[in-house]
């Protein structure tokens, strides 16, 4: 007996449609390597990972926001950092766009290939979110790898050496956190009150902590099934399951590319491997934004999106 309603069959009860609105960000994904294996990753990113973005696609890319003004440009991964020409890529996007964030797993930075990017990003004003998974080192170990934590907070120093994170800097450095097993975050608020208290101790400082839900896809999906909880959390996104949240889902205002130029909903899709408009579009074919009212993507992933306060 299934533990939940399948995604689409809850929103047509509900009287919901999702669709694209207007689309103002533009997400880049630009691989799969990385020099972690974090057990939450739905991408399933991984330093054996090959999947990365050519100078070829990254020009198709330039291209398309030359021809598209998106007031946001979001590089993720990955490990962006690691990718081959990442930072001609971004000084070649940021006269592109208002705002261009760079997404990092923070010890990515301190690799051989990433030399010199952290001040690179200060030169062009490049926006940091930096997945950080706990303040509890034995937990985020435990998710990431050993001893990452304490070097995570080594590079948080380093970057705030730079300006990052410091009040009027005008650098941002932002955290993102997921919990760490199969349940739901807690109040944001109260989250990032403990974060920055906990962070400071150290010498650490940031500007906003964001928390979502684990995407139920790729490592995370795969750990879920392994520990036995994969219909609980289910069950419980379902349960939590929030109507209010479609209006302002990030999928409505973004358009994902995936490392090969194809185009998603959202960068769970390209996990789930459900292109925008069903059929698998290249970037260099777009001559403008994605079309308003088509319709999302969607799969039971989309609960972690939905459930509580949601992914916005």
């Amino acid at each position: 007996m299934a533990v939940f309603e399948p995604f689409d069959r809850n929103l047509a009860r509900c009287g919901l449609n999702l669709v694209r609105g207007k689309t103002l960000a533009l997400q880049i994904n630009v691989g799969y390597l990385c020099d972690l294996r974090c057990r939450h990753c739905h991408l399933e990113a991984g330093p054996e990972r090959r999947e990365v973005m050519t100078g070829e696609t990254m020009n198709d890319l330039i291209d398309y926001a030359s021809r598209v003004y998106f007031e946001t440009i979001d590089i993720t991964g990955g490990a962006p950092e690691l990718v081959p020409g990442i930072r001609s890529f971004l000084a070649r996007l940021a006269p592109l766009t208002r705002r261009l964030i760079l997404r990092t797993n923070l010890v990515a930075l301190r690799e051989e290939a990433a030399s010199g990017l952290m001040e690179s990003c200060r030169e062009m004003g490049v926006a940091l979110v930096a997945s950080f998974p706990s303040i509890n080192s034995a937990q985020a170990d435990a998710l990431r790898g050993n001893g990452i934590w304490g070097k995570s907070l080594d590079v948080m120093r380093d970057l705030n050496q730079l300006g990052y994170g410091r009040p009027g800097s005008g650098l941002t450095l932002d955290l993102v956190v997921n919990p760490a097993g199969a349940f739901l975050p807690g109040n944001q608020d109260q989250a990032e009150r403990r974060f920055k208290q906990s962070l400071e101790r150290h010498g650490t400082l940031f500007n906003n902590l964001y928390s979502f839900a684990n995407a139920p896809l790729g490592r995370y999906r795969t750990w879920l099934e392994q520990s036995g909880n994969l219909d609980h959390y289910f069950k419980t996104l379902f349960e939590c399951f929030n109507p209010a949240t479609i209006e302002g889902l990030m999928c409505r205002s973004l358009i994902s590319v995936s490392w090969d130029g194809t185009l998603y909903d959202c960068d769970f899709n390209i996990a789930a491997g459900l292109p925008h408009g069903a059929a698998k579009v290249h970037v260099s074919s777009m001559t403008g934004f994605p079309e308003e009212g088509a319709v999302i993507a969607t799969g039971d992933h989309c609960y972690a999106c939905t459930a509580g306060a949601g992914f916005t």
